[in-house]
């Protein structure tokens, strides 16, 4: 057992371009922003983004790093469809592979278990198939009790990433990692399909206050999948990461009505600390 804390820097000074890069957490919910803001900060590009999508895909496509998103969907909860996304993607600016949200789990489960594909029946008899030309099905080899038929069944795909960044609201040291809020938003999946997984939180703490105020289920990263751990409180701003803190709701409506260019001036030209002060300057003002 070792230390495995870093810096963001450091985290994403293991990224690179061209990679299958997989982004934890739910829409604006509980997004590893501040190891996103990071990337931001280099000149990574190309990217094979899978995620839940949020304001993580928003900002990437904006930037012009993605080069083919796969996702369920890409939102901001609040606000339904996640602005930048959408345009960027109207401009073609990246590929798109777009699955149900049940297909996309068990994309992830599939990798997990280093599977080639696993069979589901979401899918089946929608667009899923038609707009997504590679997806094949299977006959399941067993008949059913009942009728004796085997079924037709989707062959999702193992989504395998070379590297995940998921959000915690505590870790230790050695990779363990705890959720306090009402969901774990398959953060565990993205960890095990990857290669090598990358844990933001808003504190570390020493192992035994993991469960001294709450519950060993509420343990949903095993260090055994977890390569680094970085402490960044506040760092799933804007979304939320309850309890600590809900969604910054006026700042992700500045977010979603700026355009990207003068957005990245005022709040992404700096490091981390410059963009809390400058999140901190931008409240004041609109008191």
């Amino acid at each position: 057992m070792s230390d495995k804390t870093m810096t963001t820097d450091e985290v994403v000074s293991r990224l690179h371009s061209g990679m299958t890069l997989g982004i934890g957490g739910w829409g604006s919910r509980r997004k590893p922003m501040a190891l996103v803001r990071a990337l931001l900060r280099t000149k990574i590009t190309d990217l094979t983004v899978v995620s839940y999508g949020g304001p993580d895909v928003g900002l990437l496509a904006a930037a012009g790093r993605i080069h083919r998103l796969v996702t369920a969907f890409t939102t901001l909860d609040s606000i339904p469809l996640e602005p930048h996304y959408r345009a960027a993607r109207e401009r073609g600016a990246f590929e798109l592979t777009e699955v149900d949200e049940a297909m996309f789990m068990w994309g992830l489960h599939a990798a997990a278990n280093r599977l080639p594909f696993l069979p589901v029946r979401a899918g089946l008899g929608s667009d899923v198939m038609r707009v997504n030309r590679g997806l094949r099905t299977v006959t399941s080899p067993y008949a059913d009790a009942s009728s004796g038929v085997r079924e037709e069944l989707v062959a999702m795909p193992a989504l395998r990433l070379d590297a995940a960044l998921v959000h915690m609201n505590r870790a230790d040291r050695l990779g363990n990692g705890q959720y306090l809020g009402p969901d774990p938003y398959f953060d565990d999946l993205f960890c095990e399909a990857a290669d090598a997984a990358y844990v933001s939180c808003e504190r570390v703490v020493d192992t035994a206050e993991l469960t001294k105020e709450a519950a060993p289920q509420t343990l949903l990263l095993k260090r055994s999948s977890v390569t680094g751990v970085v402490e960044t409180p506040n760092g799933a701003h804007f979304t939320s990461c309850a309890p600590d803190h809900g969604r910054d709701e006026p700042f992700q409506e500045l977010y979603a009505t700026t355009p990207y260019a003068e957005f990245a001036a005022r709040f992404l030209a700096g490091d981390e600390q410059a963009y809390q002060s400058a999140v901190r300057a931008w409240h004041k003002e609109q008191r």
